[in-house]
């Protein structure tokens, strides 16, 4: 259920790259022993909304960058926040560069050379920002939501 609510976030009206996409696929890599569905989750609710949002010429590289996420995410065994935000930092910054290489790449608005990939890195930071400050609130909310839940859950089970 909480994976359905977060993919509906990306539908709804947005900063750019502010979704809690990239928490859900962190959440994915730690919670779920099934690597397939730990990947396959955040990669199919992006399929989803894709199919609404329309698809384009960089869509492998976000794609790639949620896969690299869950990866981090798998890598979080035992949840402290500093962990989590060394995940939140890393995995976005692989984000941030994977998706920017791959606009130099297939735009033709930056020049193929060396200054062209620089010029895609400095036109992604406000999205950089925006993502950064996204991820770090929803995966914090995320997992904390998650270890609340499960303590209220359980305490209440124990006390039967």
């Amino acid at each position: 259920m909480i994976v359905l609510i977060l993919a509906v976030f990306r539908l709804v009206p947005h900063p750019p790259n502010a979704t809690p996409i990239a928490a859900m696929a962190l959440f994915s890599g730690a919670m779920f022993n099934n690597r397939l569905y730990a990947y396959l989750i955040p990669i199919i609710a992006m399929f989803v909304s894709d199919l609404w949002l329309g698809f384009h010429s960089t869509i492998l590289y976000v794609y790639f960058g949620m896969a690299a996420t869950v990866f981090i995410g798998g890598m979080l065994k035992h949840i402290n926040v500093l962990k989590m935000s060394a995940a939140v930092l890393a995995s976005t910054l692989i984000f941030y560069l994977l998706t920017n290489f791959g606009s130099w790449l297939h735009h033709e608005m930056y020049p193929q050379n060396l200054n062209g990939l620089v010029q895609a890195y400095v036109a992604g930071l406000p999205f950089l920002r925006n993502s950064l400050i996204a991820n770090l609130f929803f995966t914090y909310l995320v997992f904390y939501s998650m270890q609340i839940f499960q303590t209220k859950f359980f305490a209440k089970s124990l006390n039967r």
